[in-house]
This record gives structure tokens, C-alpha cells and sequence, in this order.
């Protein structure tokens, strides 16, 4: 039996079934497919056609469920949890990061302007653009 958990991936927010103990948060093989779409097999923890060897973190990634600590180590991708409120976000791996720094392409948002109309950065690709950015702290 498990606690519902709320894991944020990517933008992505999905509740899910985990258990909760000794500060750690454990999912069933269903619930990490459904929820970040990685499934565990023999090759490793795998996703579409990549698969990432287990290694060193088998006793607490295996068919029984994932330790989702051990998950985020395994895909180098930063962590957060609050066990309190039972959620937890994982960041985008340094890999990533880099990735769209080199790119040199912001990513995509919306805005209103002063009247309340909404834009989005994606609109004006290919244009310049003066962003002003303020904050009273």
C-alpha cells in the first residue's frame, strides 16, 4: 500500500501511488513508466531505445520498484523533495542545461503586456527582442 505522491517532470505533473519511509520514495515499476516513462528491464533502466546500466544502484532499482533518489542519480538529473507535502521534482540534467545554453535559444514563454494581451517569445523568432525584467528584491 502506498501514500499518492505528486512527481513533476518537465512540466509534466503526474499523482501517483509511491511509498514513503525512511525518507526515501520508492515507486512500482508501473508507476515510474507512467509517470517519467522509464521502465526497468535486463539491459538496465530504459527509455524508447536508451537504456542506462543499473550498476551499483541494484539493490534499489529493481523489479520490485525504484528509489526515485536513485533514478534521478542514474539519469544525472537534479532532485527535489518535500516528503511533508508528498512532492517531488526533478530538474533537467546538466546535460540538457548545456545543451540549450549553447543553443543560444531562450525557451519559449508567455507574458501579458500592460493592457492584459498575452505574447509569446515563440511569436517573434527571427526578431529582435528587448526583454525588461524587475524585481523589487
Amino acid at each position: 500500500m502506498g501514500d499518492t505522491f505528486t512527481l513533476i517532470d518537465e512540466g509534466r505533473i503526474s499523482s501517483i501511488t509511491a511509498t514513503v519511509s525512511n525518507d526515501r520514495v520508492r515507486l512500482a515499476p508501473d508507476a515510474l513508466k507512467a509517470a517519467l516513462g522509464w521502465e526497468l528491464k535486463p539491459q538496465g533502466l530504459c527509455k524508447d531505445d536508451r537504456c542506462v546500466p543499473i550498476g551499483r544502484h541494484a539493490d534499489r532499482v529493481n523489479a520490485n520498484g525504484a528509489d526515485l533518489a536513485a533514478v534521478a542519480e542514474l539519469l544525472g538529473r537534479p532532485l527535489a523533495i518535500d516528503l511533508p507535502e508528498r512532492v517531488a521534482c526533478l530538474g533537467a540534467s546538466a546535460a540538457q542545461r548545456a545543451a540549450q545554453l549553447a543553443s543560444l535559444e531562450a525557451p519559449d514563454f508567455t507574458l501579458p503586456d500592460l493592457s492584459g494581451k498575452l505574447h509569446k517569445l515563440s511569436d517573434y523568432r527571427g526578431k529582435k527582442v528587448l526583454l525588461v525584467a524587475y524585481a523589487s528584491w
